[in-house]
């Protein structure tokens, strides 16, 4: 059998905690640590080095202002926000600050390990109604992130492929950006192989680690 998928849970509310533990524990993960700050939430996942942190937004000292010392101190570890409340200004800032998902607390628990799992597969973790609105906010990044290292590399993409690029590096996946763009999932796949012809590179994940190290 594989190991279990180790697991951070932290949020102020016990009965939340609990709620989360049960979602998962049936599923293949583990719940290695619980916490209840900020503060808390970074020592564990010193400690722990979990596969995934979920991290209340609203956690006492802050729970996207954790997620740098977590990610310093647990490199290899993704983090999911959860949030009782769509706060545009936060959502944006937790997915700048390298969060992989961002997700309502009143989801059905049945589908986090779903999420979790995709999150672990390099997908991310959001509802529909929130992947307008990160690609919205990329969008509105001047011509885009990538940008300067496209031009070093001599690489011209189009618009839209410039979007389905930054859709790309934010974890999500060919349905999530086709449904963000109102676009088929074929059209995306072909930009994306347009993409990856340009760079000359044979995956997604390497067309964006050529763009990293440039």
């Amino acid at each position: 059998m594989s190991e279990p998928i180790k697991v951070l849970i932290a949020d102020h509310d016990g009965a939340t905690r609990a709620g989360v533990r049960l979602a998962l524990d049936a599923h293949g993960f583990e719940v290695c640590a619980e916490a209840d700050s900020a503060q808390a939430a970074v020592r564990a996942a010193g400690r722990e080095q979990p596969d995934v942190c979920v991290i209340e937004v609203d956690l006492p000292g802050g729970g996207v202002a954790a997620l740098g010392p977590v990610l310093a101190g647990a490199p290899r570890t993704l983090v999911v926000m959860l949030s009782g409340a769509v706060d545009d200004e936060r959502l944006f800032a937790a997915v700048r600050a390298g969060a992989r998902g961002y997700l309502p607390k009143d989801m059905d628990p049945a589908r986090l390990p779903m999420a979790l799992r995709g999150v672990l597969e390099g997908e991310a973790a959001l509802p529909r109604a929130l992947m307008g609105r990160v690609l919205d906010e990329l969008r509105a990044l001047e011509n885009g992130r990538h940008a300067s290292e496209l031009s070093r590399l001599g690489v011209d993409l189009s618009p839209r492929e410039q979007e389905v690029l930054e859709a790309l590096d934010t974890g999500l996946g060919t349905a999530q950006i086709a449904e963000a763009l109102g676009i088929s999932a074929v059209t995306v796949r072909r930009h994306i192989s347009e993409i990856l012809r340009k760079l000359g590179a044979p995956t997604r994940g390497a067309a964006l680690a050529l763009l990293r190290e440039s």
